[in-house]
């Protein structure tokens, strides 16, 4: 399946009165080569294996593939990963016709917030909310295989 995928930053946390749920998310990648990553995550109570491909030159898409699997396997397959092991709550937040989720990132990656828009093409046109920031589709450094490598409160050293 090819994912269409748009990120920005978020500018105040105003988006949680209008959030329709929080979910903590742990994951870890088995593998963060540029050409193809593998993440495990554990998301509220259920486990998730996901291998992503290269991102388009703009960054908007990429082939992913997910497979449920539980728990208990994803927490073992964690033990396994790449050191940078990823903490977040996402909150979903409706707008208009879509559904934004916002990561509020924890640990290494305190004081990041970045929100996801899913797309079914490329040039869709979507709402944008006051709290809605700076794109940054396509800048590497924001991918969660980055942060787990290089996180946010290392950029400013």
């Amino acid at each position: 399946m090819i994912e269409i995928e748009r990120k920005f930053l978020v500018t105040s946390e105003s988006f949680k009165d209008e959030a329709t749920s929080e979910t903590r998310i742990v994951q870890g990648f088995l593998n963060t080569h540029p050409n193809r990553t593998v993440r495990v995550r554990i998301h509220g109570n259920k486990g998730i294996l996901t291998i992503k491909g290269l991102s388009s030159n703009d960054g908007t898409s990429r082939f992913e593939w997910e497979k449920n699997i539980s728990e208990e396997d994803a927490k073992d397959l964690l033990n396994m990963c790449e050191d940078g092991i990823i903490e977040k709550r996402r909150f979903e937040v409706p707008v208009g016709e879509h559904i934004f989720e916002i990561d509020v990132f924890d640990g290494e990656n305190d004081g990041l917030i970045v929100a996801e828009l899913e797309l079914t093409e490329k040039d869709e046109l979507f709402e944008r909310p006051d709290w809605l920031g700076t794109e940054v589709t396509g800048i590497t450094k924001y991918y969660n295989s980055q942060l787990s490598l290089q996180p946010f409160k290392t950029w400013n050293q």
